[in-house]
C-alpha cells in the first residue's frame, strides 16, 4: 500500500487532530481515514455550538 497523497502540514494536522501517529496515519487505508475524518466532522460542530452558545466576557451589550 503507498502512503497517502497529502503534503506534510495536512498530515501533521491529521494526526494530532485524530491523535494518531502520524506515521500510522500516512499507511492508513484511505477508507478508514474518510471514516474517522467523518467522525471528527460530527463531534467539531457539537463544539464549535457549545463556544457559540457561551457568553463572550468582555463584550459589550446593547442595554
Amino acid at each position: 500500500m503507498r502512503p497517502l497523497p497529502i503534503s506534510p502540514e495536512t498530515a501533521q494536522r491529521l494526526a494530532r487532530e485524530l491523535n494518531v501517529p502520524i506515521e500510522h496515519l500516512m499507511h492508513m487505508p484511505q477508507h478508514i481515514l474518510m471514516q474517522k475524518l467523518a467522525e471528527l466532522a460530527k463531534k467539531k460542530p457539537d463544539e464549535s455550538a457549545a463556544k457559540n452558545n457561551a457568553p463572550e466576557s468582555g463584550r459589550p451589550t446593547s442595554e
